[in-house]
């Protein structure tokens, strides 16, 4: 592994963010309240592609980990797991995520997603639908659904991984805040 797997990751989780957008089948496959099984799913609730999210972060995260056990082996002079015994070590991950270590906020991800859409790389369909709170506070706002733009589809995945520098056109340097410190004390 090399020191650039967490931006790889990082682009990788964005990336799977497109996908969900443009391919919402690929999910874990939950549907929203009271919707139809047949009616074709060409776009998503945010509520939807957080989760979709989440579940990426938490399958990149454990497919790291199999992956640097793989790399111990290999320094031990071990032999390759099998692609069953990988999956396996996947699995064994997946089940053993801490909480505190991949929580992902929707408050956070409400910001992040707000941050594609002034970029107009989703915007809504028009499509709503009733959100389960509606059953018990009817002002409740319904869930509404969204598409991948044209823009968004064409945006790199170094600006979907950190939407700011898209945005304000920042610098990489710029968004690190251990340079800010090097920065403002000169």
């Amino acid at each position: 592994m090399n020191g650039n797997s967490d931006q790889a990751g990082a682009w990788g989780l964005s990336a799977a963010i497109r996908l969900r957008l443009v391919h919402p089948g690929v999910s874990a496959g939950q549907r929203a309240v009271g919707q139809p099984e047949d009616r074709p799913r060409r776009w998503r609730p945010m509520v939807d592609i957080h989760d979709s999210y989440k579940t990426a972060l938490h399958v990149a995260f454990a497919n790291d980990a199999a992956a640097r056990d793989q790399d111990l082996r290999v320094k031990r002079g071990e032999p390759l797991y099998t692609e069953e015994e990988y999956r396996n070590r996947v699995e064994f991950y997946l089940s053993r995520i801490p909480y505190r270590l991949l929580k992902m906020r929707y408050s956070s991800f409400t910001r992040y997603f707000g941050h594609l859409k002034r970029l107009a790389w989703v915007e809504e369909t028009g499509e709503t639908e009733p959100s389960e709170l509606q059953e018990y506070y009817p002002p409740a706002p319904p869930r509404v659904y969204y598409r991948l733009t044209p823009a968004g589809r064409e945006a790199s995945e170094v600006d979907w991984s950190d939407p700011l520098i898209a945005l304000y056109n920042y610098s990489r340097v710029q968004r690190s805040a251990k340079r800010r410190i090097y920065l403002t004390r000169r």
